[in-house]
């Protein structure tokens, strides 16, 4: 009969759980191939993203201020062609109340004019604000696409560089963690979050913790080399094992 999870001793335990923390720790070390790489491709997909929806904008403003050109270019179009009626209509007045109005009308659309020109500057001058901005915008996009492609490209070499091996590690983590306790798992789990080495469970060298390198007292040491029982370092909190432990069948 198969022996339960329960039946198998602290010592069989321990050897599973450094078992299991040195096929992790070659997961990690795969990872450290791949460095700062992931967070800095997605860094640039966001920045370009943003760059993108800013130049949207950009160009949006610019087309507004080009409608609103169009606009008063046909204002004035359109009073140009009224003042035009009217000077015609100035030759055939047969009094000065006539006279008078249609000078006025003149004038009125004269101002029209001025304003209409007026507003047109502005709008282009806006539009070259912006497009100064815009030049910056699509200068630093296509920087940024570039940084992007040759980003992706590193980090797309890495991957089918290790994919095999990671995915054979994987497999074997998920099996190695088969034969551990929950309750022992969801602590190396805990530890293991808690360092940036992932080193949950360690040996004892030179009677000092492998993990925070701080000396490990005589009878702890006792303790951890029995087995007995889970023994954890005073300083760091990880889980100890002893070396001959390890080497044993």
């Amino acid at each position: 009969m198969a022996a339960t999870k329960k039946e198998i001793s602290v010592g069989d335990r321990l050897k599973s759980l450094y078992h299991l923390q040195l096929i992790d720790s070659e997961i990690d070390q795969l990872h450290v191939l791949k460095g700062e790489l992931p967070i800095e491709v997605s860094d640039l997909e966001d920045e370009v993203e943003g760059l993108q929806t800013r130049i949207g904008k950009f160009n949006g403003a610019i087309e507004d201020f080009e409608e609103q050109i169009s606009k008063h270019n046909g204002n004035i179009a359109d009073s140009n062609a009224l003042i035009e009626r009217y000077m015609v209509q100035l030759k055939e007045v047969k009094n000065n109340r006539e006279f008078d109005a249609l000078n006025k009308e003149i004038e009125y659309q004269k101002l029209e004019i001025q304003l209409s020109e007026k507003r047109i500057r502005e709008a282009n001058q806006e539009i070259e604000k912006r497009k100064e901005v815009l030049d910056e915008a699509e200068t630093k996009l296509k920087q940024r696409n570039k940084n992007l492609d040759e980003k992706k490209k590193e980090l797309e070499a890495i991957i089918k560089k290790t994919e095999k091996e990671e995915a054979k590690l994987l497999k074997e983590t998920e099996k190695a963690r088969k034969q551990i306790d929950e309750r022992l798992l969801k602590a190396y789990d805990k530890i293991r979050k808690s360092y940036r080495n992932g080193l949950a469970v360690v040996s004892i060298k030179r009677d000092a913790c492998g993990g925070c390198y701080n000396m490990v007292p005589p009878q702890l040491q006792i303790e951890v080399g029995l087995a007995k029982r889970v023994v954890v370092c005073e300083n760091c909190g990880r889980i100890l094992v002893d070396e001959d432990l390890l080497t044993s069948e």
